[in-house]
């Protein structure tokens, strides 16, 4: 019984702590468990559109991968450029916002997914507005000293004045020439993808071969997304890849102090900014050489890029790179075919192993009935019928203890205050009746990884947001509107613990009636999702325990009768 006491304790210990983090974090203060700061505060203002990009790489010295002696590798800093017009490009999925000052991605709306905020509005992945800066941005370093190739702040100009359709893809090209290198960017938009094929090809106009070197990147602030909830933890920054060291994620607050760890050369992989849901990601050519780099640009700005060198270009010569960039949602299946690794945007963590598998499930449970609430239903009853033979064992174990409970308060009763006499009966009779004391909790224990797996799946999958179920759920990403889901389970949670047997310490008993509270509590601010699970899971083991126990009861008075 002391082992339980102990057990109860540190479940109640936990479910204290979870819930005080859950609260700091919501008041805006840092979470007990992440290193990464939250922001609930007003940020800071950022820079003016123009400011930014321009600020995007003050004080921040670039090494290309090759360059030619004498060469700058020094990407542009805050010199001044005059303001760009804006070109948009719509297609089946996106809204893009394109600026000709640097030819930079500096919009996107992404049609498909409504903003949480408004039923008409798409929702917004990219934005150059003052406090709310997230843009794609690329150029060529490596000019000689004094001079400099097209960057992102050089001005471009249209190739043509329209969008070139070609089928199912839309193209439309930008032209700037500096530093006798004349940089065609050309973007090719899949009318139903959020893969974007971005051609750059460089021309030496000089009578001397040039050796430029092109970068990729990504510019962010370093404030939350929109709607960001304090009650879970989600992640938000920058990420690179590669087949060496694999998925390597890392904080703003790190990269401010110039503590981000990632790999700095490579020949493959990508990088990326990832957030709850969504993710943007360049993807370089597979095979060659470049260079990653992850910095502080500005006050809140930070930038993610890798450049690699685009080798030496005769005089009237040019040379061509194509790269991919993502810019969307986490969509697993889609993101496997741009390039290797690039679906682990969706980080299940330690649990992947089990995450993965689970995921496919589910999504082959959604192609056969097509709703995502139906889907989590499905899924919560086949993992219940898998660990059936688990749970059994522990509804057993606790019915064998709650027909004992009599016998227990008598004991207690005997030896009052004499634990160890007390500890010693109770042990003798677990004994002759055959019960292990902790039968109850080692089943449940050995799902804990499952459970954990299944939560970290419910909560970062894109195709639950805005997915509706039925009734008045109406999108299993956000909370309960009218908090019935939440009430369900804290109801089913104290049913369950009156079928369990009455701990004879009144302590113990105080705090399992507790813990529907605290975990109820905190399902009022969790995704609907979630909580539906929860709610499925408890329905089904109150099935479970409450024909076992009756099963069990039935035994017993058989075993009376004869």
């Amino acid at each position: 019984m002391d082992i339980r006491r102990t057990i109860l304790w540190l479940i109640f210990s936990l479910s204290l702590l979870l819930l005080w983090n859950n609260w700091q974090v919501y008041q805006g203060q840092p979470s007990l468990f992440s290193l990464a700061p939250t922001r609930t505060e007003a940020p800071a203002a950022a820079p003016q559109p123009a400011d930014a990009a321009r600020s995007a790489d003050a004080a921040a010295h670039l090494p290309s991968v090759a360059s030619q002696p004498g060469a700058s590798t020094a990407v542009p800093g805050t010199a001044d450029a005059p303001d760009g017009q804006k070109v948009s490009v719509r297609t089946g999925v996106y809204e893009l916002t394109f600026d000709t000052l640097g030819a930079q991605l500096i919009r996107a709306d992404l049609l498909k997914y409504k903003a949480l905020d408004s039923t008409d509005n798409p929702m917004y992945l990219l934005n150059d507005q003052p406090g709310d800066f997230y843009v794609a941005q690329t150029g060529l370093v490596g000019a000689a000293q004094g001079s400099s190739y097209p960057t992102h702040l050089t001005p471009f100009h249209l190739v043509s004045p329209e969008p070139v359709v070609k089928g199912n893809t839309t193209e439309i090209a930008f032209e700037a020439s500096a530093g006798g290198v004349r940089l065609v960017k050309t973007f090719v938009l899949d009318n139903q993808g959020y893969d974007i094929h971005v051609r750059h090809e460089a021309w030496n106009e000089t009578d001397q071969p040039v050796s430029p070197s092109l970068y990729l990147q990504l510019t962010r602030d370093g404030n939350d997304p929109p709607n960001t909830s304090g009650f879970y933890s989600t992640f938000t920054g920058p990420a690179v890849y590669s087949s060496e060291d694999k998925f390597q994620k890392m904080t703003f607050e790190d990269i401010a102090k110039g503590k981000a760890s990632y790999i700095e050369q490579a020949d493959n992989g990508w990088i990326a900014i990832v957030q709850h849901y969504f993710a943007s990601a360049w993807v370089p050519p597979q095979g060659t050489l470049r260079s990653n780099q992850a910095l502080k640009v500005g006050d809140n700005l930070y930038a993610i890029r890798t450049i690699e060198s685009m080798g030496e270009i005769a005089p009237g010569e040019h040379r061509s790179v194509d790269a991919q960039l993502w810019v969307g949602p986490q969509d697993q299946q889609a993101m496997s075919h741009v390039a290797p690794g690039l679906e682990v945007v969706v980080d299940y963590g330690w649990v992947t192993i089990v995450a993965k598998p689970m995921f496919k499930l589910m999504t082959w449970l959604h192609s056969m009935v097509g709703n995502w609430g139906w889907t989590i239903i499905l899924l919560t009853l086949l993992i219940k019928l898998v660990f059936y033979p688990l749970s059994a064992a522990s509804y057993r174990s606790m019915a064998r203890m709650k027909l004992v409970a009599p016998r227990m308060q008598q004991l207690k009763e005997k030896y009052g205050d004499d634990r160890a006499k007390m500890n010693a009966a109770m042990m003798e009779m677990y004994r002759t009746e055959k019960i292990n004391p902790l039968g109850g909790c080692l089943p449940m224990v050995v799902q804990i990884p499952v459970f954990i797996a299944l939560y970290w799946v419910l909560l970062g999958s894109v195709e639950l947001r805005g997915a509706p179920w039925a009734l008045w759920i109406d999108d299993l990403s956000v909370r309960d509107p009218l908090f019935i889901l939440p009430a369900v389970m804290m109801a089913t949670m104290f049913l369950q613990i009156k079928l369990n047997p009455t701990p004879p310490d009144p302590t113990q008993a105080r705090i399992m009636m507790i813990m529907p509270l605290v975990f109820g509590g905190m399902m009022f601010f969790f995704p609907a999702g979630l909580v539906l699970y929860w709610c499925v899971n408890n329905i089904v083991s109150l099935i479970q325990q409450r024909v076992i126990m009756a099963r069990l009861d039935r035994e017993k008075a058989a075993s009376a009768s004869s």
